[in-house]
C-alpha cells in the first residue's frame, strides 16, 4: 500500500510501487479527468501537478510521490489561476473535442502561478508539450491571456 497526497487529501493506494501515477488515479482513485494520451509524456493529455509544478502522469511511478502534493483537474478550481484559467477557456469556448483539455489547462495554471504576465512566447514555451489534436493553439493562448488579465484585475471569474 502506498500514500499519496491528492488534492489536500491523503489517499491509499494498493498498487505496485512502479504504477504510473496516472494509472493510480484512474483505475484506483477514480480520478477519470487526468487522461491517458500517449503513454509516454509526450503528449500532454496525463498533465498534473506535482509541489506546483506540471508534470507527466503517465511517466511518474507512485513510488516517487512520497511526501509530495499531487493536484489533478479536479481540484484544479481551489486555485485563483485555476479559476482564471476555466473561466477564460469557457469564454473563449476553447475545447473543441476537449480530450487534450485538462492538460492543458494544468499547463496553463502552472504557467499562471509562475509568470502573472506571460508573453506569447512564454506561452509557447510552457504549453509546447500539450498536444492538441485539434488545434486549438491560438485559443488556448489567448485564454491564457484572458486568464492573466483577470487575475491582474483581481477577477479569477468574470
Amino acid at each position: 500500500m502506498i500514500q499519496l497526497k491528492i488534492n489536500g487529501k491523503a489517499q491509499h493506494v494498493e498498487v505496485a510501487p512502479d504504477t504510473p501515477l496516472l494509472w493510480a488515479l484512474r483505475d484506483t482513485l477514480l480520478l477519470t479527468g487526468t487522461k491517458y494520451g500517449c503513454g509516454r509524456a509526450l503528449c500532454g493529455a496525463c498533465t498534473v501537478h506535482v509541489d506546483g509544478q506540471p508534470m507527466r502522469s503517465c511517466s511518474v511511478p507512485v513510488s516517487a510521490l512520497a511526501g509530495r502534493s499531487v493536484t489533478t483537474i479536479e481540484a484544479v478550481a481551489a486555485q485563483r489561476a485555476g479559476r482564471a484559467v476555466q473561466a477564460a477557456w469557457r469564454k473563449l469556448d476553447v475545447p473543441q473535442c476537449g480530450y487534450c483539455q485538462s492538460g492543458q489547462i494544468m499547463s496553463a495554471v502552472a504557467l499562471l502561478a509562475q509568470n502573472h504576465k506571460p508573453s506569447d512566447a512564454d506561452i509557447d514555451a510552457a504549453m509546447s508539450g500539450n498536444l492538441c489534436r485539434c488545434a486549438t493553439y491560438v485559443r488556448i493562448r489567448a485564454a491564457i491571456h484572458e486568464a492573466a488579465r483577470n487575475l491582474a484585475l483581481g477577477n479569477p471569474t468574470p
